[in-house]
């Protein structure tokens, strides 16, 4: 009871600590320490409140889970992941909702590669890995973390459009109604491009890279490497 109480602590910090940096506190925080400070601060609470997290995760070895998703949903679910992180990967670059000085000045380019597909891709990214793992199998510890990140990315993702609507103004706003919130919904209402909606290579083999290497340790049992080594042996 103790770990559950530790761990659930730990989530409500995480997600807690990211909304109050993101959005509550973070114009007086930048104003009072900076933009170097103030990044150094928001990385050093997200390490600290994700490590607790991860302790108090592993203390748990012990949760049953009360439900196992049927074998034929498993590599679904993998697939899924490879979507995620190929918009994780590609949201790295130019994403228009980093941080910019003197973004309110400057028009925000057509909507390309994973931006086509969601304009929050790297939220969306995290929200897939939450719904991935709450619909693989159950437990109290599970559900705790997969929820607390689903929340924080779903969320997090209206926060940041409400924030970027004030920081940025009108570029934000124009943005805003060319790529879609739900991934693929604006290619489906014509709203974009199908054509510009290609990831790109960086996004495709860096995604997949992440993907394989985190399923051949997290998951080997859908791993295409594991199956190539199985029928090599």
């Amino acid at each position: 009871m103790i770990g559950l109480a530790s761990l659930a602590l730990a989530t409500l910090a995480f997600v807690g600590s990211h909304f109050a940096l993101s959005h509550t506190l973070r114009l007086r925080l930048i104003r009072d320490l900076g933009e170097a400070g103030f990044t150094l601060l928001y990385s050093i609470v997200a390490f600290v409140t994700l490590g607790w997290m991860i302790f108090a995760w592993r203390s748990l070895d012990g949760d049953v889970p009360v439900w196992i998703a049927p074998g034929w949903w498993w590599p679904v679910a993998s697939l899924l992941m490879l979507l995620a992180s190929i918009l994780l990967v590609g949201s790295l670059r130019g994403n228009p909702a980093f941080p910019h000085p003197g973004a309110r000045q400057k028009k925000i380019g057509p909507a390309t590669g994973v931006f086509a597909i969601t304009r929050h891709p790297m939220n969306i990214s995290f929200a897939l890995w939450a719904a991935v793992h709450l619909s693989l199998w159950w437990t109290t510890r599970n559900l705790i973390v997969a929820g607390g990140i689903l929340v924080l990315a779903i969320a997090g993702s209206f926060g940041q459009d409400r924030k970027k609507e004030s920081s940025v103004g009108q570029a934000w706003r124009d943005w805003e109604g060319r790529p879609s919130f739900m991934p693929f919904a604006a290619l489906v209402s014509g709203r974009a491009k199908r054509s510009a909606a290609a990831p790109g290579w960086i996004a495709i083999l860096g995604g997949l890279a992440l993907w394989l290497a985190v399923v051949t340790f997290h998951a080997p049992t859908v791993s295409p490497i594991v199956w190539v080594w199985q029928s090599a042996s």
